[in-house]
């Protein structure tokens, strides 16, 4: 990981005791000689980098400066616009594509006055959680190279991970940013659904997409995540919601925060390192927090949604120009065409019900904690031995998450352990609608109780 946070760099930069360059210039140093390894980027927009980064030092200079993200370098997911820059979706597809507007999250992180160093590699099209299905090829775990780095959003994970960036975004339909940053030991948080703008965004499926930023600790996300949330009026899934300080949550007490283990569905078939971590975890937290108890929540199963919206959004290009996609995101693609208006709508309503339902998960707890994933980053080799195995296993992978899409809940993973052979282990806290704060404010609590983020080891570094 980076020898330093954004939060211990900002202050430095705002004095000028360091400068945007020379942070950029490391990274891309760093890019250069790790990347081949991990495949972490798709493009790299070294020239603009420095160029932007140049500007930062100039502003900081005159004594403009713009917040704690002024002069960071960060990445971007490549399924996210970026004007003037290729968006590829990690698809043959959309292998030239160059939008002329960035996405609304990258508006808003070019005016905090971001260094934007390129775009993260992905599982084509977000339409998987293994990033083993792109067009460029497999991303790779900087724990150990021969494992997954899960996804869709596995390069952005990657990438800070092993400290080519300070911050990357993500996207998260079932998982896709906690489960990566799970599996290559970093922080990575869904805000609430209609938080972050997925304007200028390629959907997987509207109903269940949101983007968020992973980062190196929990101070970072929560400064990245002040950025980029606040309601959008031109995204109809936007929300307008007033944003609480996230910064400043971090710095309140949680002793009288009451947490809720969800042991059915969430506690259930996990490996054994993972289960002696996340029990670990549980015992840091009681020591926290006012109360730790069980409670139940039913978990739904039911994909008929994203299975329609993304066949709806795909469906013409699957139609007119089938070979330019991954055979097997072809398939998932496919898996949506047969179902028929009323059995969308009915399953769309239903989504509707369960999201307000998961209002009363709340009733008696404040947050929920459950292990990310139930088990470490698989191997590569294996996965790659039966094609029709890979689905299943990502499903398998993505089961803790997927729900926190569907309720539209607030979810972050925070690393709490390793297993023996040094895979990263993650822990998942869960808050109500709108409460990022309180997800955040147990995050770093715990965080700050533990030393996993900060323990070095990554095999290629």
């Amino acid at each position: 990981m980076p020898l330093e946070t954004i939060t211990e760099l900002a202050p430095r930069l705002r004095r000028k005791e360091i400068s945007s360059v020379e942070l950029t210039r490391a990274c891309l140093e760093r890019i250069e000689k790790l990347n081949p390894a991990l495949n972490a980027f798709i493009t790299v927009i070294a020239d603009s980098a420095l160029e932007e980064a140049r500007a930062a030092e100039t502003e900081i200079g005159r004594g403009e400066w713009r917040g704690p993200l002024h002069g960071i370098p960060i990445a971007i997911k490549d399924l996210i616009d970026t004007a003037g820059v290729r968006a590829t979706s990690g698809s043959a597809l959309h292998l030239n594509r160059v939008p002329t507007e960035d996405a609304e999250v990258v508006r808003r992180l070019r005016q905090a006055g971001t260094v934007i160093l390129g775009k993260n590699n992905l599982h084509e099209f977000a339409y998987g959680g293994s990033s083993l299905v792109s067009f460029f090829g497999d991303v790779h775990n900087p724990w150990n190279a021969g494992h997954i780095a899960g996804g869709s959003s596995g390069g952005s994970a990657a990438a800070v991970a092993a400290g080519l960036c300070y911050a990357a975004i993500g996207t998260d339909t079932a998982g896709s940013i906690r489960e990566p940053a799970a599996l290559c030991g970093c922080v990575g948080i869904k805000p609430t659904f209609g938080r972050v703008s997925t304007r200028g965004v390629i959907p997987l499926s509207w109903s269940l997409d949101h983007v968020g930023p992973l980062a190196a600790g929990v101070s970072d996300a929560a400064l990245v995540l002040q950025v980029i949330a606040g309601y959008d009026r031109l995204d109809v899934c936007s929300a307008d919601m007033p944003v609480a300080d996230y910064v400043s949550a971090l710095r309140e007490g949680t002793k009288k925060l009451r947490v809720g283990i969800p042991r059915k569905h969430f506690y259930d078939d996990l490996d054994d390192e993972v289960r002696a971590a996340v029990e670990q975890a549980t015992a840091v937290i009681q020591t926290l927090v006012a109360e730790v108890r069980e409670v139940q929540i039913e978990v739904s199963n039911d994909r008929t949604v994203q299975a329609a919206e993304s066949f709806a959004y795909h469906g013409e290009n699957v139609a007119r120009s089938p070979e330019l996609y991954q055979p097997e995101t072809l398939r998932r693609i496919r898996s949506g065409e047969n179902i028929s208006a009323a059995e969308y709508i009915k399953n769309r309503l239903e989504l509707d019900r369960e999201r307000r339902g998961a209002r009363e998960f709340f009733a008696d707890v404040d947050l929920l904690v459950t292990p990310t994933m139930p088990i470490p980053a698989p191997a590569i080799a294996d996965l790659k031995k039966d094609p029709a195995a890979l689905r299943p296993a990502e499903l398998a992978l993505l089961r803790n998450t997927r729900p926190f899409n569907v309720w539209g809940l607030p979810a972050i993973s925070v690393p709490c352990g390793f297993t023996k052979s040094g895979l990263p282990i993650g822990l998942q806290i869960a808050g109500p609608h709108w409460r990022e704060d309180l997800v955040l404010r147990l995050a770093h609590a715990y965080e700050s109780s533990t030393a996993w983020n900060k323990r070095p080891g990554n095999s290629l570094l």
